[in-house]
C-alpha cells in the first residue's frame, strides 16, 4: 500500500457486538467520502483484536502529506467520528485517537544500512515495519541476554502468565481466539507445549540426588551386624550369588508358547533368548534401567500421539469444515492444560506432606481435580466447535474411548521400545 510522508491520524473504537453492524455500515460510508476529501491522502478501516469486555474493536486510519493537510481535516470534519458514536452506541463504545509522525531524528540505523538488519526490510522509524526489530545496530548487553533467556518467566505481564489462567480456567478459549486471529497476546501453542512439558517432567520426576550426587553426601551405612551373625550368616552370603541367579532365572524363564503365531517380523525380534535377556536385565537393576528408557521415549511418544488423535477429532467432525491442523491445535492446547494440572498436582502433594495435611484431603482434592480432566474436554469441544451439549456429548464418548485406547497403545509401545533398548 503507498505510503505518505506526512502524519497519521489513527481512530480506535471498541464497540458492543450488538452495535457493530451499525458502526461498521457508518465507517464504510464514511471512509469513503474520507477518500474524496482534499486533505486526506488515504483512509482504511481494519479490524483488531477486542478489548477485555469482549467489545469489538476498530481503526480507522488516515493518512495526510502534511501537517497543514491534518490541520484542515480535524478543523472540519476530524471530530465526526467521536458525535456519530456518541449519539448512535451510547455507552456501549470507547474512541481514542492519536497522531503519528515518523521520527526522523532518533535511533536511525547508520547512514550505511538503511535497511534492516534482520530482514532487509527498508526502515523508516525506531523499530521495523515488518520483523518488529529496533532498528539500533549496538551491542547487547549481558542482560537483555538473560531477558531475552527468561523474560517470559518472570514479567508478569509477559505472554506466558496471560496464558496459564485461560488455559487452566477456560476450556477451550485459547483455541477459539487462536482460530478467530487474536493471537499476538497469548504464548504460540507448540511453544507452550514445549514449556509445560519440560516443567511437567522436572518435576515430576527430576531428582536432584541422582543428578548432582556429588554435591550431597552419601548417606550413612546401616550399622554392621553383631559377629555372631555374620558366622551365622556366612554360608548364605557364600552362596547368595548362587541363589540369586537361580531366582533370576527362575522368574525368566520365559516359553515359546504363542510366538511363533505372531507375524514374522515381531516373530524375528520377540525370540525366546532375547526375551529372556530382557527379563534378566530388568530383573537385576529392579527395573530401574527400564524405567529410566520409558521416561526418555514419553515425551516424544506422547507427541505422536497427538497428529493420531487430531485425525479422531477430523473424523468425529467431518462437517465442522476445520482444518486438519485447526483439530491438532486443540490437542495441543489440550496437552499443554494437562501437563500444568498434573504439575500443580504433585507441587500440591508435596506442599501438603510437608505442611502435614491428612491423607484424606489430600487424596481428595487429587481426585476432584483428575476429574476436571473430562470436563474440561467437554466444554473445550463446546466452545471450539459450537454444538449442543447433546451432540457434543454423543461426540465426547467415542473421542474419551479413541484417545484412552491410544494412549494406551502410545504407553504399550514405549515400554516395548525401551525394554528392547537396554
Amino acid at each position: 500500500m503507498p505510503t505518505t510522508p506526512g502524519p497519521v491520524y489513527e481512530v480506535t473504537l471498541f464497540v458492543d457486538r450488538n452495535d457493530v453492524a451499525v458502526c461498521e455500515q457508518w465507517l464504510h460510508v464514511h471512509v469513503e467520502a474520507a477518500r474524496l476529501a482534499p486533505a486526506v491522502a488515504q483512509c482504511t478501516t481494519f479490524p483488531i483484536a477486542h478489548d477485555d469486555e469482549g467489545r469489538a474493536g476498530r481503526i480507522c486510519e488516515y493518512r495526510f502529506a502534511s501537517d497543514e493537510a491534518l490541520d484542515a481535516f480535524l478543523a472540519d470534519s476530524g471530530t465526526a467520528i467521536e458525535s456519530f458514536i456518541a449519539s448512535h452506541c451510547a455507552n456501549s463504545a470507547t474512541v481514542s485517537a492519536r497522531v503519528l509522525r515518523e521520527d526522523l531524528t532518533h535511533d536511525f540505523p547508520p547512514s550505511d544500512a538503511p535497511n534492516c538488519l534482520n530482514c532487509g526490510t527498508h526502515l523508516r522509524g525506531q523499530y521495523c515495519g515488518h520483523c518488529g526489530q529496533r532498528s539500533r545496530s549496538r551491542l547487547i548487553s549481558l542482560w537483555e541476554l538473560i531477558s531475552d533467556a527468561f523474560g517470559d518467566l518472570f514479567e508478569l505481564d509477559s505472554r506466558l502468565w496471560k496464558t496459564i489462567t485461560p488455559l487452566l480456567l477456560k476450556p477451550g478459549r485459547l483455541t477459539s481466539d487462536y482460530l478467530q486471529g487474536r493471537r499476538a497476546r497469548f504464548m504460540p501453542p507448540f511453544r507452550m507445549y514445549l514449556v509445560m512439558s519440560v516443567v511437567f517432567f522436572v518435576v515430576a520426576f527430576f531428582d536432584p540426588r541422582e543428578e548432582f550426587g556429588l554435591f550431597f553426601e552419601p548417606a550413612v551405612e546401616a550399622e554392621p551386624a553383631a559377629e555372631a551373625e555374620a558366622k551365622e550368616g556366612q554360608d548364605l552370603v557364600v552362596s547368595f550369588g548362587d541363589s540369586n541367579n537361580e531366582t533370576i532365572e527362575e522368574d525368566c524363564d520365559i516359553e515359546a508358547d504363542g510366538i511363533e503365531e505372531l507375524p514374522d517380523f515381531l516373530a524375528r525380534r520377540l525370540s525366546v533368548e532375547r526375551l529372556k535377556q530382557v527379563c534378566k536385565q530388568v530383573v537385576a537393576d529392579k527395573g530401574k534401567s527400564l524405567s529410566a528408557k520409558v521416561l526418555d521415549n514419553t515425551p516424544a511418544a506422547l507427541i505422536v500421539l497427538l497428529p493420531l488423535m487430531a485425525l479422531v477429532m477430523k473424523a468425529i467432525y467431518p462437517l465442522s469444515r476445520r482444518y486438519y491442523v485447526e483439530h491438532l491445535l486443540f490437542f495441543v492446547h489440550f496437552h499443554s492444560f494437562v501437563f500444568l494440572l498434573l504439575t500443580l498436582e504433585i507441587l500440591f502433594t508435596r506442599l501438603a506432606t510437608a505442611l502435614q495435611v491428612t491423607e484424606i484431603a489430600t487424596t481428595v482434592t487429587v481426585v476432584a481435580t483428575s476429574l476436571y480432566i473430562p470436563s474440561y474436554v467437554f466444554i473445550a469441544m463446546r466452545r471450539v466447535y459450537g454444538q449442543s451439549r447433546f451432540v457434543t456429548l454423543l461426540k465426547f464418548v467415542p473421542l474419551a474411548f479413541a484417545y484412552t485406547t491410544g494412549f494406551s497403545i502410545i504407553i504399550a509401545t514405549t515400554f516395548l521400545i525401551a525394554a528392547f533398548s537396554i
